[in-house]
Formats: C-alpha cells, sequence, structure tokens
C-alpha cells in the first residue's frame, strides 16, 4: 500500500468516529465520548505523574513519597497515601494525608509545615480488609403453566 493508501486509512480512522450514528435510546455508552477525551488527556496520570513520587516539605527536604491515592464513595480523590520512614518496605510508615494540604510547587509535591518525624508519628494508615460482594438473590423461575 502506497503512502497515499496508508494516509486515506488513516484520515478515514480519524473521521469514522464522528460520521458514527448516534445511540439509539435505551443503549449504553462505554468509555468517554468523543467530546469528554479531549478533559480526559489535559487531566494528570496517577501512574506517571502522581504515584511513587517524593513528597518534600517547605524547607525541600523529602520527607517521603505518594504510594498510593484514595477516591473517596462520591468519585473524589481525597487522601494521598504518603511512605514516610523504612528502607526498603522495613519500619515504613504510610500516612494519609487530606490531598487539599499537599501543594505543586516547581514541579514538586510539597507538604508545608511537615517532617519526616512528625510523619512517622502520625497515626499509620491501614487499608480496611477486603469485603466480597455481596451475592445477589437468585432470579426467580416464571410460575408453571
Amino acid at each position: 500500500m502506497g503512502r497515499s493508501g496508508v494516509a486515506l486509512v488513516l484520515v478515514a480512522g480519524l473521521l469514522l468516529p464522528a460520521l458514527s450514528p448516534a445511540q439509539v435510546a435505551g443503549s449504553t455508552l462505554i468509555g468517554v465520548s468523543a467530546s469528554e477525551l479531549r478533559e480526559v488527556t489535559l487531566g494528570w496520570s496517577a501512574e506517571r505523574q502522581i504515584l511513587h513520587k517524593p513528597v518534600y516539605n517547605d524547607h525541600q527536604e523529602r520527607i517521603g513519597r505518594v504510594d498510593d491515592i484514595i477516591v473517596s464513595p462520591d468519585k473524589a480523590v481525597s487522601y494521598a497515601i504518603i511512605g514516610a520512614g523504612g528502607f526498603l518496605g522495613v519500619d515504613r510508615h504510610d500516612v494519609a494525608i487530606p490531598v487539599s494540604q499537599i501543594k505543586l510547587q516547581g514541579g514538586r509535591f510539597v507538604l508545608p509545615g511537615a517532617t519526616k518525624a512528625a510523619l512517622e508519628a502520625s497515626p499509620e494508615f491501614e487499608y480496611a480488609p477486603s469485603v466480597p460482594p455481596a451475592k445477589s438473590p437468585p432470579a426467580k423461575s416464571p410460575p408453571a403453566k
């Protein structure tokens, strides 16, 4: 296939979503719409831009790292789990910090007023035990005729 054929395939691939028919009443959209996709691409990637990144205090001292983020039931990112202390996972101390307290300054996550000792003295965060999903009741069979 020549260059013009490849270009035609690429253009068709880009235009097909725009030319696709509207959803039928009662159908379910899986994923995001084309208009929402732009918003998604402008957002933050937890894996690439947040998780495992160091956290500093306002004196540029490294005090921990972001090990997890907690999404509340209302779908808001509410807490960052900061790993403080320890070496290679030994004596590690996880602390839940409200994301509103963490600032982004000069490309770094900063927790103003914090020290490593203060984080290690904070209550340790522990995950709740996993709860198995509730079983749904068996489907009722139609009455016999």
